[in-house]
C-alpha cells in the first residue's frame, strides 16, 4: 500500500512536468528506506554504469551525429540519393526517406532529423508538386525511420540495459530497416504515379559529380560494419574512429565547420542530450534494481499467465504496450524504464531477446509519429509551422504501413535474427 502511494504522489508530480530522473531516483530513495535499505544502493548502480566501457559508445556517436547535422552533409547526401533515385515516380520522396533514415541512424535522435532535413526537404517536395499532407506526412515518419541501423544511439543503450550484445543488434536491425524503407518506398512510388511527379532523368554525370562530393560521408556506414564484423575494432572503437574521422572532414576537408568555433558549441549541445541519458539511466537502474528484488517482473509474469497462454497473444499485447509507451515518453526513457522489466517477461515465453530487441526498438520508433502525442507530430508541427490535427491526418497513411511492417518484424523472427546467425556461423 505504501508503494501504491508513492507512486501515485511521484504520478501527479509527472503530470505537473517534473523531470523524469527525478521521478525515478525518488521513488527508488523511498522504495529502499521503505526497506531499510542504505540509499547507497541508488548510487552505487550509477557508479557502476559510469564505468562501463561500453558506454563511452554513446557520447561519441551523438557528437558525430550533431556534427553531420552542422554541417552541409545533408544537402550533399540529398543530392547523392537524388541521382539515385530521382529518375523514379515518386523518387524525391525514396531521396527523403533514405536520408532521413541515415541521419537518424548517426543522430539516434528523430527531433534532429526533422529540423536538420526537414527545412531543406520539405520545400523542394512541395516544389515539385507533391502534395502538402504527404510531404508533411513523410517527414514526420521519416524523422525516426533510422533507427534500426546501426550505429544507432538507441540499439547501443538497448544492448546495454538488456546486457546483450550490441554488435548482434546492429545485425538484427538491417533487414527490418530496410524493410520499413522499401514499404514506405512503395507507397511513395504509387504516390509520384498518381499526381504525375516529373522524374530528374539519370545521368552518370549528376551521379558520379554528387557522389564525389559526398565521398567523404558515403564510407561511414561502411567502415562502421566492416571494421565491427571485420573483428578489426570494437563497437566502442568504432565510435572514437567515427568521431574523429568526421572531425577530421567536416573541419579540414570540406571546410563546413570552424575547429574553435563550431566543434565547442557542438560539444555542448551533443553532450545535454548524453549527460539526460546519463541521468535517466543512473536513477532507472537503480529502481531497477529494487523492483527485481522484490520479484516485480515475476509477478508480473504470473499475472499476465492467468489469462495469456500463448506467444502470440502475448505478442499482440507487448506491441499495444510499447506503442502506447512510444506516444507517451521518449525513446531513450523507455529503454531505461521499460527494458528491464519485459526482458524477463519475454523470455519465459520464449521470444529471442535480440528479436525482442528489434520488436521494441520498431514499435518505440512508430510511436513517435502515433497520434495523439508523438514526439515527431509537435517537432514537426513547430518546424513546418502547422496545426499538429493536420499533421495527425497526414501522419495516418505512413503510420499504417509501419504497423503492416511491424506486423511482420513481430510475427517472422528469422527477418531479424538469420544475418545475426549467418554471421555467427564458422
Amino acid at each position: 500500500m505504501i508503494l501504491v502511494i508513492i507512486g501515485l504522489v511521484f504520478l501527479l508530480f509527472a503530470l505537473f512536468g517534473t523531470p523524469l530522473f527525478v521521478i525515478l531516483g525518488g521513488i527508488a530513495l523511498l522504495s529502499f528506506h521503505n526497506l531499510d535499505i542504505e540509499s547507497s544502493a541508488v548510487i552505487i548502480e550509477l557508479y557502476r554504469i559510469a564505468s562501463a566501457p561500453t558506454l563511452l559508445a554513446i557520447p561519441l556517436f551523438t557528437f558525430t551525429g550533431y556534427i553531420l547535422a552542422e554541417s552541409k552533409a545533408p544537402r550533399r547526401l540529398v543530392d547523392v540519393a537524388n541521382a539515385f533515385f530521382g529518375w523514379m515516380p515518386g523518387g524525391l520522396a525514396i531521396v527523403a526517406l533514405v536520408t532521413c533514415a541515415f541521419f537518424t541512424a548517426f543522430t539516434g535522435a528523430s527531433g534532429v532529423t526533422i529540423v536538420a532535413l526537414g527545412g531543406l526537404l520539405y520545400p523542394i517536395l512541395k516544389k515539385e508538386g507533391y502534395p502538402e499532407n504527404f510531404s508533411l506526412g513523410l517527414l514526420t515518419s521519416s524523422g525516426s525511420l533510422g533507427l534500426l541501423f546501426p550505429p544507432s544511439l538507441p540499439i547501443i543503450l538497448y544492448g546495454f540495459v538488456a546486457q546483450i550484445s550490441i554488435d548482434k543488434l546492429f545485425l538484427a536491425g538491417i533487414v527490418p530497416g530496410i524493410l520499413l524503407i522499401v514499404l514506405l518506398s512503395a507507397f511513395s512510388l504509387r504516390k509520384g504515379n498518381q499526381v504525375k511527379i516529373e522524374r530528374t532523368p539519370f545521368r552518370f554525370t549528376n551521379l558520379g559529380r554528387s557522389v564525389l562530393k559526398a565521398g567523404w560521408e558515403l564510407p561511414l556506414p561502411i567502415i562502421i560494419i566492416v571494421g565491427i564484423y571485420g573483428g578489426f575494432f570494437t563497437a566502442t572503437e568504432a565510435a572514437a574512429i567515427t568521431s574523429f574521422y568526421v572531425v577530421v572532414v567536416e573541419v579540414f576537408i570540406t571546410r563546413d565547420l570552424k575547429l574553435f568555433k563550431d566543434i565547442p558549441r557542438i560539444m555542448q549541445e551533443s553532450m545535454l542530450l548524453v549527460g539526460g541519458i546519463l541521468i535517466i539511466l543512473g536513477s532507472a537502474m537503480g529502481l531497477t534494481n529494487f523492483l527485481i528484488d522484490e520479484q516485480v517482473p515475476m509477478k508480473i509474469l504470473e499475472a499476465m499467465s492467468a489469462v495469456i497462454s500463448s506467444k502470440i497473444v502475448f505478442l499482440i499485447m507487448l506491441n499495444i504496450f510499447l506503442l502506447i509507451v512510444g506516444c507517451l515518453m521518449d525513446i531513450f526513457s523507455a529503454i531505461i524504464v521499460v527494458v528491464p522489466l519485459i526482458v524477463p517477461i519475454a523470455k519465459e515465453f520464449g521470444v529471442d531477446p535480440i528479436h525482442l530487441g528489434i520488436i521494441f526498438l520498431t514499435n518505440l520508433e512508430i510511436g513517435y509519429s502515433t497520434p495523439p502525442v508523438g514526439l515527431n507530430l509537435f517537432i514537426s508541427s513547430f518546424r513546418f509551422e502547422k496545426p499538429v490535427v493536420q499533421l495527425y491526418r497526414a501522419a495516418l497513411p505512413f503510420l499504417a504501413i509501419l504497423l503492416i511492417a511491424l506486423l511482420i518484424i513481430t510475427y517472422f523472427p528469422d527477418l531479424s535474427l538469420w544475418l545475426v546467425n549467418l554471421v555467427g556461423k564458422p
